[in-house]
């Protein structure tokens, strides 16, 4: 599967360029979905996490975002079961977003009411992902 995606996002990378409207397109995606560590006898429950993908003329491209976390069991960002907290948060993605689209930062509260608890917002992009 996941060299049929490669190639769709290599192609529609292509034609951003050839349309010249690659500086004007980002493709995101987005999951916070992940699995617990450990099993809950019949395998594992779910758990937080993911990995996005970011692509566009505008993306500071290249580097990966976060932090790998230490996946022994009863560490810090361990809730319980290997359910870690992940160091960044699907609001964060998507508040830069909300950013380079042009929303000010007056209104990121609004329409991300739990962005609070991982970015202080009216400081730097939340990550820096997007010039």
């Amino acid at each position: 599967m996941l060299p049929v995606v490669s190639q769709a996002l290599s192609e529609f990378n292509a034609a951003m360029k050839e349309l010249k409207v690659h500086d004007q397109v980002t493709s995101f995606t987005a999951s916070d979905f992940a699995r617990t560590l450990t099993s809950n006898g019949r395998g594992s429950d779910h758990g937080w996490g993911g990995n996005q993908i970011v692509m566009g003329g505008a993306v500071n491209g290249g580097l990966v975002y976060g932090k790998y976390p230490d996946l022994g069991l009863g560490n810090a960002l361990d809730t319980g079961r290997g359910r870690l907290i992940p160091s960044l948060s699907t609001d964060e993605y998507f508040a830069e977003l909300a950013q380079w689209f042009g929303v000010p930062n007056s209104q990121l509260e609004d329409i991300f009411p739990n962005l609070k608890r991982f970015y202080n917002i009216g400081s730097d992009s939340p990550i820096g992902f997007l010039s």
